[in-house]
């Protein structure tokens, strides 16, 4: 469940403003430009691309154009996101991965090139763990989510990579036969504070679970929860990775060194991305 970023999961957002409907009886590549533009996307040329390759139908495209310009985001519309070069399925009321998390997936690799298991936690469509399991050479991936919904979607996206995805509140979820042998422990937790998550996006507040978004008063509750036990978990060597604010940075490298693990903040400008991470001694 990971939080939402102060842009939209789409590249781009149409406008709250009423949207006109699209439904020309030819449709074509310039009116669905035109009609995204219209809504306010900024990326209208690229959006018009993916949605005219998803139609199949001229019916399909006129549905497809309009629930974007009403508002829904682009990768539901779609059906997908791109996550690390893979196509991620996303569903209503499923948090949608951003790019910005995939430094996650990179720093994890470059710390345990040869995992043999990973554990996506709060693992919402499962896209770390596809990534992990894509990149890395056939481990054992299982996931876990609170949200019934996350674990439907994410059983799809796992099921190539032969990943297990269980559903419950965090470790509660986990088989114990993992305890002492993750070697990836990838939490994307939500960390926006509760008296923030009014001013998110739309595209987020009325399209994504709030379980996926609010992490308490001051966005750090799930972090310190999966700080304390990670240890229990890890194997010898094995590290924590979960993503947070530049604001939030310090209190969660406090609450990682306070669980006993080697802990430094990785940060990559591009993507305006912070991940804590924690190795067991």
């Amino acid at each position: 469940m990971p939080h939402a970023s102060p842009s939209s999961p789409s590249s781009s957002a149409p406008s709250s403003s009423p949207a006109v409907l699209f439904s020309p009886s030819l449709p074509s590549g310039d009116s669905v430009v035109a009609a995204l533009r219209a809504a306010g996307c900024v990326f209208a040329e690229d959006e018009a691309a993916l949605i005219l390759t998803a139609a199949r139908t001229a019916a399909e495209l006129v549905a497809l154009v309009d629930r974007r310009v009403t508002g829904l985001p682009l990768e539901l519309v779609l059906g997908w996101a791109e996550f690390r070069g893979l196509r991620i399925g996303v569903a209503p009321g499923v948090f949608v991965p951003r790019r910005r998390t995939e430094f996650l997936v990179s720093e994890a690799l470059a710390h345990a090139p040869h995992a043999d298991v990973v554990v996506d936690l709060c693992c919402g469509s499962g896209a770390v763990g596809a990534a992990l399991a894509a990149a890395l050479d056939r481990p054992e991936v299982h996931a876990a989510d609170v949200d019934p919904a996350a674990v439907r979607c994410a059983r799809g996206n796992l099921a190539d990579a032969g990943g297990l995805v269980y559903a419950g509140d965090l470790f509660e979820a986990l088989p114990d036969a993992l305890r002492g042998r993750v070697d990836i422990l990838a939490a994307n937790v939500p960390y926006v504070p509760t008296g923030e998550v009014a001013l998110l996006p739309a595209e987020a507040r009325e399209h994504e679970p709030l379980v996926a978004l609010d992490g308490g008063a001051d966005g750090l509750d799930v972090l310190r929860r999966v700080a304390a036990e990670a240890p229990d978990w890890l194997a010898p060597g094995g590290c924590l990775l979960v993503e947070t604010s530049e604001r939030q940075a310090p209190a969660a490298v406090a609450a990682f060194t306070r669980a006993g693990l080697t802990t430094r903040l990785a940060v990559c400008e591009e993507l305006y991305a912070h991940v804590v991470i924690g190795v067991r001694g």
